[in-house]
């Protein structure tokens, strides 16, 4: 009996469809977050006076504080855009399946 559900459900359109879809969106997740990373790292790693600049003269806060900051929240903010296809899209497709 399991393996003649495991086998209607790969057979079904909408299955391929949501892993097609749910493929597609985390890879593009991915590529855009380690294109943010390491943006960072490299900017660490070869203009470090440009992080290295206080934000205002006098200021003992450097650029670089605020950019990390910045990473850490689109991390966030990619994970919420995430779970919101997941339960308007994806979740949905589960159900139809």
């Amino acid at each position: 009996m399991q393996e003649d559900m495991i086998h209607k459900i790969k057979s079904n359109p909408k299955y391929h469809e949501l892993v097609s879809k749910r493929s597609k969106f985390a890879w593009i997740m991915a590529i855009l977050m380690l294109v943010v990373y390491y943006a960072f790292i490299l900017t660490i790693a070869y203009d470090k006076p440009l992080l290295a600049t206080p934000l205002w003269e006098g200021a003992t806060m450097t650029i670089g504080i605020p950019v990390g900051v910045a990473v850490i929240v689109f991390a966030f903010a990619l994970t919420g855009i995430y779970i919101q296809r997941a339960n308007a899209v994806f979740d949905k497709l589960t159900r139809e399946i």
